[in-house]
């Protein structure tokens, strides 16, 4: 099967030397530019991911054609219109899959991953997670609805290869209209950002009309911060792909009940369960250390 991702890792390759040298070039106070460990870190993620996907695109395949044959329904891939319904369906997917993959720990376990550099350049796109396993289910009834796998796989690195040039400082604000409808570098430098205004906002992939529609959309104001609200302060990439993991199996070992265990795996990022209130009037006066 045709995978256009790893066909276009050339053009992402020389897309990272024009941008690194253009801040050797062009310098910017206010931007961050590219770090020698974070930008090396950001490379091997993505290297690992595409391994890790080797085999993993084999069992979404698999998945994806078994709920193919069995739909009573098809689409034909010779219609236009089929492929313009196919875009906004899974655009329309992607920003369902992106929100939850931000509001539920688990899925943000993942996700974070993608988070963690405190830079932001072409080579943070390429910072990608090494467990794909919770994606599988978003794209599902684009099978369901009669759609073959192959079509659903080559839009998804459509959205892929457009979410790429995104992921720069070095392009401001584009023209009013391509804002207003697509996701931008501006937007998305929002969607990276830690400042508390920027948190789980503009989760589209090619358009921003879902973030407008559903109430998540933020321009771009204050300078942005990236990174996570508390940095994971490493380049090691086994600690980058599952810190998120190791933290919430701690969190899951001093949990006293069923329901604080699910809150640990199904609640959002930084969920703590509600203090234990005690009705002795000795505990009474007595200090919580944070």
């Amino acid at each position: 099967m045709f995978d256009l991702i790893q066909t276009a890792i050339p053009v992402f390759v020389l897309m990272l030397v024009v941008e690194a040298v253009s801040f050797y070039v062009l310098p910017d106070d206010e931007e961050r530019g590219y770090e020698r460990k974070d930008t090396a870190t950001s490379i091997t993620m993505g290297l690992g991911s595409v391994v890790v996907n080797i085999g993993w695109k084999l069992v979404v395949v698999a998945v994806y054609s078994a709920v193919y044959l069995l739909s009573p329904l098809a689409v034909d891939p010779t219609s236009p219109w089929v492929w313009v319904v196919l875009f906004f369906a899974e655009d329309f997917l992607y920003y369902w899959y992106h929100r939850t993959h931000h509001t539920v720990r688990v899925f943000w376990a993942s996700h974070v991953v993608h988070h963690s550099s405190e830079y932001y350049n072409l080579s943070t796109a390429l910072r990608q997670p090494w467990t794909p396993m919770t994606s599988l289910p978003y794209w599902l009834p684009l099978a369901a609805v009669g759609f073959p796998p192959w079509m659903i796989l080559l839009q998804q690195s459509i959205s892929l290869l457009y979410q790429f040039f995104i992921h720069t400082e070095r392009v401001g604000r584009l023209w009013s209209p391509v804002e207003l409808v697509m996701n931008t570098p501006s937007h998305h430098r929002v969607h990276h950002a830690s400042n508390p205004g920027y948190l789980d906002k503009n989760y589209g992939g090619i358009l921003i009309v879902w973030d407008r529609l559903f109430g998540t959309f933020e321009p771009e104001g204050e300078r942005v911060v990236y990174g996570l609200t508390k940095n994971i302060g490493t380049y090691q990439p086994v600690k980058v792909a599952f810190h998120e993991f190791a933290a919430i199996a701690r969190d899951l070992r001093h949990a006293r009940t069923w329901r604080d265990r699910a809150g640990y795996l199904f609640r959002g990022p930084g969920w703590q369960p509600a203090p234990t209130h005690h009705p002795d009037p000795a505990w009474a006066g007595l200090g919580h250390d944070h």
